[in-house]
């Protein structure tokens, strides 16, 4: 026979009323009440109907995360960092990912995944703002990254327009003066990608330096592609004494590529991305990247997300965070 939760107020010495606000995290419960209460639980293998309360409350204290693609390095450790910052609060968070495609993202915002959760973190990356706002209901989202930057939305991202200026004007410093772009298309103004491109050539602006297109190397944000990237501009012939990576996973295919044709990394070519993911700090040479504030950035989305689900946050318009950042100079540019 199932354990329910009168068993556990049994072996407790507690009321039924005890041992639903433990389950539900209320936070006036004595320390050891609620000890007693999660010893009892463990006791007895008791599990909660998680259905049956979602049902009475009409919350799952459940939040949805819908990201492009965790094999992405920064996508993977951001998703770990909201999963902790959620757990703190007392909540669970459900992935999803959308490949980036129109279809999935529509599924995500408004299929059966939605229904599981009392809020959603969306990267969205193919729909654009009507057709979000139009398919978000009445459950409360935040956006994630710069594809929509739009006051009806909440919105939590980075600086990345200062950010690649600062890490282009410390290239610029250490005095290199051809510095390749890998991951840019030009034909992109607004997102991540043409963001970045204007902190570059703002940099290059105020030092007195000519943009040359040919330094741009478009491609696609992964590993592969920045190593092939780097790979068709020395093939081309194109001269460069630095590469500017838009994420750390370019940057280190850049630097892999580099190290095989034997160009040393930084006497003969600096490098330097963006996103300061884990494995950056452990490349040979390390690699000088910009740090986004990602902690900053799960705390305060979840935070904003848990405000708008418990009503503490006003509904007059979306909130925007922009977190801070902070370069982190390593080897591989010093």
């Amino acid at each position: 026979m199932a354990v329910t939760m009168n068993d556990v107020a049994r072996a407790a010495g507690v009321s039924l009323k005890t041992v639903s606000n433990v389950l539900n995290d209320y936070e006036f419960i004595r320390p050891a009440t609620r000890q007693k209460v999660h010893e009892a639980i463990a006791e007895l293998g008791y599990e909660a109907n998680l259905t049956a309360r979602s049902l009475r409350s009409g919350k799952t204290r459940m939040l949805g995360l819908v990201l492009s693609d965790l094999s992405a390095p920064y996508y993977a450790e951001l998703a770990s960092k909201l999963m902790k910052v959620a757990s703190g609060r007392g909540y669970r968070v459900l992935v999803e990912q959308s490949g980036a495609t129109v279809e999935n993202e529509t599924n995500a915002l408004q299929g059966p995944f939605r229904q599981l959760t009392d809020g959603l973190l969306f990267t969205p990356l193919a729909m654009e703002a009507d057709a979000v706002a139009a398919g978000r209901g009445n459950k409360p989202v935040v956006l994630l990254g710069e594809h929509i930057l739009d006051p009806r939305f909440d919105l939590v991202t980075m600086k990345n327009e200062e950010a690649a200026k600062v890490v282009t004007a410390h290239l610029l410093a250490g005095g290199r003066r051809r510095i390749a772009v890998v991951g840019v298309h030009p034909e992109q103004s607004e997102g991540s990608g043409g963001m970045r491109l204007r902190g570059y050539r703002k940099a290059l602006d105020e030092a007195g330096i000519e943009f040359d297109p040919e330094l741009l190397a478009p491609c696609t944000w992964r590993r592969d592609e920045g190593a092939a990237a780097i790979s068709a501009l020395l093939d081309r012939g194109v001269t460069f004494d630095a590469v500017f990576g838009l994420n750390d996973a370019l940057a280190l295919g850049a630097l892999h590529e580099l190290l095989i044709r034997g160009i040393e990394v930084p006497k003969d070519v600096a490098v330097a991305g963006f996103d300061d993911i884990d494995e950056a700090r452990f490349a040979s040479p390390s690699l000088t990247t910009v740090s986004p504030g990602m902690d900053e950035i799960a705390e305060r989305s979840i935070g904003l997300l848990i405000d708008r689900i418990e009503g503490l946050e006003p509904t007059d318009g979306g909130v925007h965070v922009e977190a801070g950042f902070i370069l982190k100079i390593r080897e591989s540019a010093p």
